[in-house]
């Protein structure tokens, strides 16, 4: 399961400088949902952490890491392990819970 799962597309058509035309799809607007409120576990960020390692290791889906993202607010997931981030603390929601 994505993150974009329940995200719509959308298509649109542009015209290159020459006049050709291309149609292109993409997704439309996320908006991440509000930080989960069910938590299974909490985690101290150490050095060399990696978030799909902690999402494996704490969920057993190393793919589930945008869930991590998502319950702590973050856009970018190196954002929530990079060294700045040492010694804070990572939600790590139930299985399920995006709200």
């Amino acid at each position: 399961m994505s993150r974009y799962d329940d995200v719509l597309t959308t298509t649109f058509e542009t015209v290159s400088a020459d006049g050709a035309r291309r149609l292109v799809t993409h997704y439309r607007r996320r908006f991440p949902p509000e930080p989960a409120r069910a938590t299974l576990a909490q985690h101290t960020v150490v050095p060399d952490d990696r978030l799909d390692l902690l999402s494996f290791r704490l969920t057993g889906d190393p793919l589930g890491f945008w869930r991590l993202c998502d319950a702590n607010a973050a856009l970018d997931p190196d954002d929530l392990v990079d060294a700045e981030a040492v010694g804070t603390v990572i939600v790590v929601p139930l299985p399920g819970v995006t709200r």
